[in-house]
């Protein structure tokens, strides 16, 4: 009983076994002559290698390039096959292909499907992986199209490894679902490089030459205002012009001054040559730099993740699809859906034989991104040379439904093929039925007369090369030479902008300023220790002008205060333009050049506040008003006497105004300005400002 009971045991696991090995010779072996399926296929390629690149975009997606693939998908830590195809390989719904697959495969795992337009499809079986399809969503969303992928798929597995996967998935959805926005592209491209050169040559000559342009502007500016210091012009009203034409003549009897208005110039002259070089050779170094920070910013060589093609990876899908052909004349490509069901192929493969000429019918796609860009010659080319003999090749594409022809070396009459009926077609896909339309052509050519000559087709050109297609133009090159040219007129028309502004702000400045310097709206004036020649003529000048615009407008002024302020004017006058040509004279001292500006500070002292205007600060005269009285003993000793000074000097007596004794004395011949001769010195005396105007029409014989 016992072994009875063993033998039946021993039967039901041998029967068992030889199912399962049945099973799986069935599932691993082709599907007899006509080659396996796209899932069979495509099952045991993964068997072989979780993952798997298709051989038809090496451009794109190089076969050699799987380790990568592979790296990104460990970091998942679990079983996980992926699928790199063409798109046209997708007859329908990637994920009904993926299924398909794990049915072959039967193994439990993430199944992913990525092809060379993004992420077609993720797919689970057996296996729990939370946020896959919010992954697989966001990655749909947050890459732009030009991301490869590899990219792709490393953004999947990111997404899917942050344990954000169902937030970002959102986030994207109601970033990009409603508006044609897309996310910036990854890779920088032809038309992109054009912009960039574009730019770049704006701004190696319009940020120079803007910069030049506006530093000579500027230190011109600075020379005419300087010249204009030196000899500017003072109106004085021409009410009192007898006046000061008396003391003019005083001048010239007393002080024996010379009159050279002559000597005076318009303007500063052009800017001088000395001085433009080295800004021109800044210029130059501007625009170098420039030129190496924009290399820096835009410093892509070449579009895409860095993927290149090896010779192997160029060749595969020709040996396979030559390879094919010796054995069979109907090569059907198994990434690909087929187009003829087995009854078209047995019939096609039938008449294949039948015919008095060698033809073969390769059913591949091409596209851009295969070894030969796309260019059926240069396919067929290609396969004549691995077939080694007269050949007829017919290239039907089972995605478009196109049926192409290339003719190396059989006597077949082209010119029939041509002349016969249209409902051929073999030129296009206007019938989507591929395996009649084979028929039909098979029927053409066994009806075709030999021709006269073996036909043999020109050498088509030579498909791009791979990594120079890739490559990116320089960015000195292309649109860079154009961008100089909008460079410089930017300059141009930045500099008139800046210039336009800075004239609008100067005479916006000219008209506020006779308000805004008067002794009771604005602060204290300027007034240094030891002025300069140029600050006393240019500010002598600002002043007798302020001081001129103050005094037309004053109709109503008290009778006290508009002689006080034109007795002022006057007096200023006889001190520096004693050539009575409306100009500071070129000979002008600085002890004159200070006197008349104490004089037109107090004249506007006299219009805006005729109380405070009978004496001036005995200690710097500058300062303007004295609005108080301070007990000062002499350096010397002696009994302290009662001085006007400011309030600044009241409460911290500051230094004593020192001044030159001439105009070409040296920068150490500055003394106190009571020692200097002249009317200004009274004022170190406590003088008042009445007292002064009569010392210096004295001093120059005008009564």
């Amino acid at each position: 009983m016992v072994g009875a009971v063993l033998r039946a045991g021993m039967v039901l696991v041998t029967g068992w076994l030889a199912v399962l090995f049945c099973a799986g010779v069935v599932q691993a072996a082709p599907a007899g002559p006509d080659g396996p399926t796209q899932t069979a296929y495509l099952a045991e390629q993964l068997r072989k290698n979780p993952v798997y690149i298709s051989d038809q975009i090496p451009r794109e997606v190089p076969r050699s390039t799987a380790p990568a693939f592979a790296a990104e998908a460990e970091r998942l830590g679990v079983p996980t096959y992926v699928m790199v195809l063409p798109h046209t390989s997708y007859s329908a719904e990637a994920s009904g292909l993926l299924a398909g697959v794990h049915d072959r495969l039967g193994r439990k795992g993430l199944y992913i499907a990525v092809s060379d337009t993004g992420l077609d499809a993720v797919q689970t079986f057996g296996v729990s992986v939370p946020g896959a399809a919010d992954a697989s969503t966001a990655t749909l969303y947050e890459l732009p199209y030009d991301a490869t992928a590899r990219e792709v798929l490393r953004h999947f597995v990111d997404v899917l490894t942050s344990g954000q996967a169902h937030q970002r998935a959102e986030e994207a959805r109601a970033q990009y679902s409603d508006t044609d926005d897309e996310p910036p592209g990854l890779h920088t491209d032809d038309t992109e490089r054009e912009n960039q050169s574009f730019v770049t040559g704006i701004a190696v000559t319009g940020i120079p030459l803007t910069a030049l342009l506006i530093t000579v502007y500027a230190l011109q500016r600075r020379r005419v205002r300087r010249a204009a210091a030196a000899g500017g012009s003072v109106a004085v009203p021409g009410a009192r012009g007898g006046q000061k034409g008396k003391g003019a003549g005083g001048k010239k009897a007393a002080g024996g001054k010379k009159g050279r208005a002559g000597q005076q110039t318009g303007g500063p002259g052009p800017f001088p040559r000395a001085r433009l070089l080295p800004l021109l050779v800044g210029a130059g170094v501007l625009g170098w730099l420039v030129a190496v920070t924009a290399s820096q910013v835009f410093d892509d060589t070449t579009s895409g993740d860095g993927s290149r093609p090896t010779a192997a990876d160029m060749r595969a899908r020709i040996d396979r699809v030559a390879d094919g052909l010796r054995r069979n004349p109907l090569y059907l490509d198994p990434e690909s859906p087929s187009a003829l069901d087995t009854a078209e192929r047995a019939h096609l493969r039938k008449r294949l034989r039948a015919l008095d000429v060698p033809v073969v019918i390769a059913a591949v796609s091409s596209s851009i991104d295969d070894e030969s860009g796309g260019s059926k010659d240069l396919l067929a080319k290609a396969l004549h040379e691995r077939l080694h003999h007269k050949v007829l090749i017919v290239f039907a594409d089972p995605s478009s439904g196109r049926i192409e022809l290339v003719n190396y070396g059989t006597r077949v009459d082209q010119m029939y093929l041509i002349d016969r009926p249209r409902n051929l077609d073999y030129t296009s896909s206007a019938d989507p039925e591929l395996g009649p339309r084979l028929d039909q052509l098979l029927t053409y050519l066994s009806k075709s007369p030999p021709a006269k000559t073996a036909n043999e087709p020109y050498d088509p050109p030579p498909a791009p090369d791979p990594v120079e297609e890739k490559a990116l133009p320089g960015l000195f090159t292309g649109d860079y030479e154009p961008g100089l040219l909008i460079g410089t007129f930017a300059a141009g028309l930045v500099f008139g902008l800046v210039a336009a502004a800075c004239a609008l702000v100067r005479r916006i400045a000219r008209r506020r300023r006779p308000a805004a310097d008067g002794p009771g709206g604005a602060a204290a004036p300027e007034a240094p220790e030891q002025p300069s020649l140029s600050w006393l003529r240019r500010t002598a000048r600002q002043d007798l002008d302020a001081l001129t615009a103050a005094l037309e407008p004053a109709a109503s002024l008290p009778e006290e205060s508009r002689r006080r302020a034109w007795e002022c004017l006057d007096a200023a006058a006889l001190l520096i333009d004693g050539d009575s040509d409306g100009r500071i004279d070129a000979d002008a001292t600085p002890v004159g050049l200070a006197c008349a500006i104490v004089l037109a500070r107090a004249g506007r002292t006299a219009i805006d506040e005729p109380a405070a205007a009978q004496h001036v600060c005995h200690r710097n005269p500058l300062h303007g008003a004295a609005r108080k009285r301070a007990q000062i003993r002499p350096d010397g000793g002696g009994r302290a006497r009662s001085l006007p000074v400011c309030e600044a000097c009241r409460a911290t007596p500051t230094a004593v105004l020192r001044l030159r004794s001439s105009a070409s004395a040296g920068r150490e011949s500055y003394a106190p300005y009571p020692t200097l001769p002249g009317p200004l010195a009274a004022l170190g005396d406590g003088a008042g400002i009445d007292q002064l105007t009569r010392d210096v029409r004295e001093y120059f014989g005008v009564h």
